[in-house]
């Protein structure tokens, strides 16, 4: 079954507010294998309206439209959706009872105006609302059924949950179609690079949709198939992820959508390990995103933002000497910062970052974008120096914090 999804109002036409409802219905009705095909967005003219909802009923099976339900001169989806089927607007005595039951379980003044929220087209079916005042309906127009929702976020979501997705399931018959998705992250490679490397999928599986998406500094890949039995969907991306797997490497975080810092806690604990960071040019970035990890107390023992260097001596221990002689954006610096960071608490791991976010500070040698990444483990200490073409700050230190997860978790599946 094909769908089509409708966002109605001036202040989505406009982009006043985003459209977060479409979304969330899209992932939801691809959950129980309802093809979504198209995103429509149209403001508050009646005639425009009327026209796209004969539109797409001539066109697709189900469609989910939000918006418009409202008492106000605006909400034009009701009296639209009349015109579009060819019938006429009449007071549906359930609407009209939730909404005089609404108004008085929250002690608010029931108004003429209010009674347009119950005015339904004759041979729709009412969606009780049990969040809000507005009703919503359902009805076929043309060949396709049509499910009227309320534009307010938490109201759509209750309806649609408990009251759309039942009735296209029944919709569906006995034949259900499974969907499943798969996310792969990957780091450093660009989009470009790695559709490069996964050239010759779609002639081995020719079942499963592949798509990239960048969510800076990360490249998903996302696997996406349909099929009516839902183990063998499953066995299917699961080979898909495998070839997939084989081709890009080590640069893949995890075939099951894992982030970055969840992938390193969970090699840590596995390992029985720990970690200490010193952070510099990344201001408490890494501790931000590992403490983003449900339990990291686990493996997370310490951080310090070491920016000046008078904590770097301080704190940590670096040498004086080092400082003068290197600065403090240098491979030695980092060492010494991920040594210090290791031997304040026992860690078994002290992690290091020291580098110019920019957008200024940077120098011929040193140009903005340089981080010196320390690691020091229980058998080494070893230091490298990486370069990015950002001058945006917080680019910068969310690259540079992802780059050190990435040097701790390679030595962690290496070693």
């Amino acid at each position: 079954m094909k769908a089509e999804i409708l966002a109605t109002g001036d202040e989505i036409r406009s982009g006043a507010l985003v459209d977060s409802n479409s979304a969330h219905i899209s992932q939801k009705l691809e959950e129980i294998g309802i093809s979504v095909v198209r995103h429509s967005c149209v403001g508050d003219d009646p005639k425009i309206l009327t026209n796209i909802l004969r539109e797409i009923g001539s066109r697709a099976d189900i469609s989910v439209v939000t918006g418009g339900l409202g008492p106000t001169s605006d909400d034009l989806t009701s009296e639209s959706a009349a015109k579009a089927a060819g019938v006429e607007l009449v007071v549906d005595n359930k609407a009209l009872s939730s909404v005089e039951n609404f108004f008085k379980t929250h002690k608010r003044l029931f108004t003429s105006s209010n009674k347009k929220q119950a005015l339904l087209p004759h041979g729709s079916e009412c969606l009780f609302n049990p969040v809000g005042s507005a009703p919503g309906f359902s009805l076929k127009i043309d060949k396709c059924f049509f499910f009227f929702l309320p534009g307010v976020p938490p109201e759509m979501r209750k309806m649609l949950s408990d009251k759309v997705l039942p009735r296209i399931e029944k919709l569906q018959g006995k034949t259900k179609t499974y969907c499943q998705n798969k996310m792969i992250p990957t780091f450093g490679l660009t989009e470009a690079a790695v559709n490069e490397k996964l050239a010759g999928f779609s002639d081995l599986f020719q079942e499963v949709k592949l798509g990239l998406r960048a969510n800076f500094p990360v490249i998903q890949v996302k696997l996406y198939g349909t099929g009516e039995d839902e183990n063998d969907l499953k066995k299917l991306l699961d080979k898909a992820s495998s070839w997939i797997s084989q081709k890009i490497g080590q640069k893949i975080l995890s075939v099951d959508g894992k982030s970055m810092e969840r992938v390193v806690g969970d090699l840590l604990v596995g390992k029985k390990a720990t970690v200490a960071v010193a952070e510099s040019c990344t201001g408490g970035f890494i501790s931000h995103l590992f403490t983003n990890v449900p339990g990291s107390s686990e493996f997370f023992l310490f951080s310090g933002v070491t920016y000046s260097n008078r904590s770097k001596i301080k704190v940590l221990g670096v040498s004086p000497s080092t400082l003068e002689k290197h600065g403090a954006v240098h491979e030695e610096t980092a060492k010494e910062m991920a040594i210090g960071a290791k031997r304040i608490l026992g860690a078994t791991y002290g992690l290091s970052t020291t580098g110019i976010a920019g957008p200024d500070g940077g120098t011929e040698n040193k140009p903005v974008g340089t981080v010196c990444i320390g690691l020091a483990t229980p058998a080494k200490v070893f230091a490298d120096r990486f370069h990015f073409s950002f001058f945006n700050r917080l680019m910068n230190k969310k690259i540079f914090a992802m780059t050190a997860l990435d040097f701790l978790r390679k030595e962690l599946l290496n070693h």
